[in-house]
């Protein structure tokens, strides 16, 4: 199947962009609302209990969750659209991105009880570990889609430095917060390194988005519907 001209996929991974920083940046401010003015113990608490069925900003709390997954998966189209074919890292950033959507999806989808709680030391519901569950799975698959676009050996140098930057903030943060999840419990520690790591991968989304917007990710792809022009004779022997 021939692929769409290039000013197509051009069009298409400026638009998929440009609407993947606007979700991301609604579904932050709509996040960020409904735990500021929530019902919630603050940075004690995790940012999930902001959506809680109990809270007045469950809704709010949901809609900016599923923005948020709105635009993971419109910044793996604007990345899909835009990578050449040889390339495994950005196509491996793409997979990434849209496992990191769905996972989100779930997150926002499942509901946790009052408090969150996680094992091991609070008693978890069902939902509690299928949502936990998920949102980990989704910050994580966001932290690996970072590395692969760093290590991409075709990305353009601004997406590189934008993903290795945000790689080296947010792997030594998902640690802390796992090993203070597993050592101290619900405590601020969590909270405030919760709302960190939250807070480099959404800058992360939307770095990159504004790169997409203006250039292709790669300048193989910039070139790809280039042909090399072969200058002809400029005279022939004359019989």
């Amino acid at each position: 199947m021939a692929e769409p001209p290039a000013t197509v996929r051009r069009l298409v991974r400026r638009g998929a962009a440009l609407v993947a920083a606007l979700c991301a940046l609604a579904g932050a401010a709509a996040v960020t609302l409904a735990v500021v003015a929530g019902p919630g113990p603050g940075l004690t608490g995790y940012v999930s209990e902001a959506g809680v069925v109990d809270s007045d900003y469950a809704w709010t709390y949901r809609i900016g969750v599923f923005a948020l997954a709105g635009a993971l998966l419109l910044l793996a189209v604007a990345l899909r659209v835009g990578a050449p074919h040889g390339d495994t890292a950005l196509r491996a950033a793409v997979t990434l991105l849209v496992a990191a959507s769905l996972c989100t999806v779930l997150s926002g989808a499942v509901t946790c009880s009052a408090g969150c709680p996680l094992p091991p030391f609070e008693q978890a519901t069902v939902a509690d570990l299928v949502h936990g569950g998920a949102s980990i799975a989704a910050t994580a698959a966001v932290v690996f889609a970072m590395l692969a676009v760093a290590f991409s050996p075709v990305a353009r140098r601004r997406l590189r430095r934008t993903g290795l930057v945000a790689a080296a903030v947010s792997l030594p943060l998902a640690g802390a917060v796992g090993l203070a999840m597993l050592l101290v419990g619900r405590s601020p520690l969590v909270g405030v390194l919760e709302r960190l790591l939250l807070t480099v991968a959404v800058g992360w989304a939307l770095a990159t988005a504004g790169a997409l917007a203006v250039r292709d990710p790669t300048v193989v792809a910039a070139q790809g519907q280039r042909t090399p022009t072969v200058r002809e004779p400029t005279a022939r022997r004359r019989r």
